[in-house]
């Protein structure tokens, strides 16, 4: 199994260097803040997939091209975060299915995988969502990076990648773990610095050693009514 599709490679080198260079940049963002900004990539991808397909599929419908993809891409961008977790659930068994078959190709359940696959997926959905968004980001690298080296006359990139198709699946593998370790790293270094300052924050407002501007002394540090009572008496 090859996960750079030579054909694919074919349409991508006729790209400009502008546009290679975009990818590049989008691949390295996703690779590396997927998870943080998965909302804005989920959005993102499903407005202009949905779009794309609106404007593909309008005139077999006998709707206008632009007036189908564009009421097609707001539809789907107002409901893809309510979809974001079906999403998971479906790639989750989808990636299950595709791995047993490549590990195990003779157990032949691919309800009991898929089904799996797509609970895991939604258990772990965080951990899922950096392992795709990383694994999207490794892919965008890749094919943008071959595409920009043959439009620059470095090398043929359908030919580099039909003879070194095992070369670069463990690259795209590889560079998915990485980026994933990654992820998880920068949303657990966020997550303890937000938890420090709210923290410091807390105890800034509730210290004790602070007093009102009347004399008086803070609400936790009023004495009771039976202890003035029994200081009275």
């Amino acid at each position: 199994m090859t996960l750079l599709a030579p054909d694919i490679l074919q349409e991508a080198r006729e790209l400009s260097v502008g546009v290679c260079a975009t990818g590049i940049v989008l691949g390295l963002l996703l690779w590396l803040f997927g998870w943080r900004g998965h909302r804005f990539w989920i959005v993102l991808a499903t407005t202009v997939s949905a779009g794309i397909v609106g404007l593909a599929a309008g005139p077999s419908y006998g709707t206008h091209p632009l007036a189908a993809g564009l009421l097609l891409a707001v539809a789907a961008g107002v409901l893809a975060l309510a979809l974001a977790r079906v999403v998971a659930f479906l790639a989750g068994g989808l990636a299950c299915w595709v791995t047993i078959q490549t590990v195990a190709p003779t157990w032949h359940e691919p309800m009991v995988c898929f089904l799996a696959g797509g609970l895991v997926g939604l258990l772990m959905f965080r951990i899922w969502t950096m392992a795709l968004t990383s694994f999207a980001g490794a892919m965008l690298l890749v094919y943008s990076g071959l595409s920009l080296a043959d439009r620059l006359g470095k090398l043929d990139a359908v030919a580099f990648a039909d003879q070194q198709a095992m070369l670069l699946n463990w690259l795209c593998g590889g560079m998915t773990t990485v980026g994933l370790l990654v992820q998880f790293l920068l949303e657990r270094r966020r997550a303890k610095a937000h938890g420090l300052t709210k923290g410091r924050g807390q105890r800034s407002r509730t210290s004790p050693s602070r007093r009102r501007d009347d004399g008086l002394p803070n609400e936790e540090h009023r004495p009771g009514f039976l202890e003035t009572f029994r200081r009275a008496g």
